[in-house]
């Protein structure tokens, strides 16, 4: 198939990389989002999400006449659906006395229900939302009939899921290998035939379900793994073990790999696609069910850790360093960081938090300290929860000069806690029992 006009809907972090990847490659983009605001930037130019590369590209495409955005779809030969499936926050699923969090589709729904009036015979419709298995198939097949034309027999239909890196989308975009799940073998080709556009990586065509179980088990399959991670570190701290050390230990075993545990699991998709699949079949899924459990009780351990080390929690005043859900970026969505801030204040703690990918956060509740100096002024205790570079950089004697506090709790093992002892800290790591204190 030939691809002149595409219609890209959803312009967040992976809508608008995708969008002015296609323009940078000689197709008309039109760019579709709900918000005015986000149309306007675009259509000037600039951008409204931080990622390497991204601004300059959009500009280019923009002064090219190759992308342009709008609030409503257009006749295209193809439409791609990038628009976000986050939870649901008015109810909760239940199975046998056991809940769990449900899929909002709400956008989703609502980006297929725009396409209807736009749709014609010959055109690709491609989901690439990370949704429950099926979702092609029952879902957006049936909303998209409505048009009068059938999936499948009158226009394509397809899934292919995003598995980029933040911080490093532009690129991975083009050199990771691209799964295409179409709800015919045509559909899949057409779907190969879109991407092949500007994808360097291989291109693998299967069937929508598969391609949607696929992304699913990716993300599932680190959940799982960082969850046996985290519950070891609370095995090693009632045992009086280093975590640490055995698990670098058990890693020189030629097939083991255990992950690297901390305060949780965050980010827009470890923490949240595992649930798809247990509101999907919640009776076949008690394994990914109870890892899901265990990694957002993780932030708990973490304020046990702290109050361990500090005897009690109410009325302390402590620097939190990091708030991002992994190292060396600034999204906080999920993040297990902000969890622990909002527990330890629960228990009468006074937080800074201190996040130098995103000094200006604005979370309810959550104090932001402009400078990692005002953080850490009237501390009586810091905080790691983030291994940002930056926090590895630190010199251990110039931040003694700068606070009061004596006492460190590193919840990801980033600091060298002899160096740090060296400096007059008390130091307690995440996953250390007592008896290695």
């Amino acid at each position: 198939m030939k691809f002149q006009k595409i219609c890209v809907i959803g312009l967040g972090y992976i809508g608008l990389p995708t969008a002015s990847t296609f323009a940078a490659h000689g197709i008309k983009v039109l760019g579709v989002d709900v918000s005015q605001q986000i149309i306007d930037t675009l259509n000037q130019g600039e951008i409204h999400i931080q990622e390497p590369g991204l601004h300059e590209e959009v500009k280019k495409a923009a002064e090219s006449g190759n992308f342009y955005a709008a609030t409503q779809p257009a006749e295209a030969d193809a439409f791609i659906i990038a628009v976000p499936t986050p939870f649901r926050h008015d109810e909760l699923g239940e199975h046998n006395g056991v809940t769990y969090k449900l899929a909002d589709m709400s956008a989703v729904i609502s980006a297929a229900e725009s396409i209807v009036p736009f749709l014609r015979r010959g055109n690709l419709v491609i989901l690439e939302s990370t949704s429950p298995p099926r979702t092609t198939a029952d879902l957006i097949a049936p909303i998209l009939a409505r048009s009068g034309l059938l999936a499948g027999r009158d226009f394509h239909l397809a899934y292919s899921p995003e598995r980029v890196l933040p911080g490093q989308i532009m690129r991975e975009l083009i050199e990771n290998a691209r799964v295409i799940g179409g709800i015919t073998p045509e559909s899949a080709q057409a779907g190969r035939d879109l991407y092949a556009t500007f994808v360097k990586g291989q291109i693998i065509q299967t069937d929508s379900t598969t391609a949607e179980m696929v992304k699913l088990m990716e993300n599932t399959y680190r959940d799982v793994n960082i969850a046996i991670a985290n519950e070891f570190s609370r095995l090693a701290d009632k045992f009086g073990v280093d975590v640490w050390d055995a698990i670098s230990i058990a890693n020189l075993h030629p097939r083991v790999k255990i992950l690297t545990p901390g305060p949780g699991v965050g980010g827009h998709c470890i923490s949240v696609d595992p649930w798809f699949l247990v509101e999907s079949a919640p009776d076949l899924t008690p394994l990914i069910y109870h890892a899901r459990q265990v990694n957002d009780a993780q932030p708990h351990f973490v304020v046990e850790t702290v109050q361990r080390a500090l005897g009690t929690l109410n009325g302390k005043k402590i620097a939190a360093l990091g708030l991002a859900y992994k190292p060396d970026v600034d999204d906080l969505r999920e993040s297990p960081a902000t969890e622990v801030v909002r527990l330890l204040q629960a228990e009468g703690a006074v937080v800074k938090a201190w996040e130098p990918f995103k000094p200006n956060a604005n979370l309810a509740g959550i104090h932001m300290s402009p400078t990692l100096d005002d953080a850490l002024q009237d501390a009586e205790a810091l905080l790691l929860l983030v291994n940002h570079a930056e926090f590895k950089q630190l010199n251990p004697a110039a931040v003694a000069a700068k606070t009061k506090a004596r006492i460190v709790v590193d919840a990801v093992n980033g600091w060298n806690d002899e160096t740090w002892k060296k400096a007059g800290f008390d130091v307690h790591v995440l996953g250390i029992g007592k008896q290695h204190h």
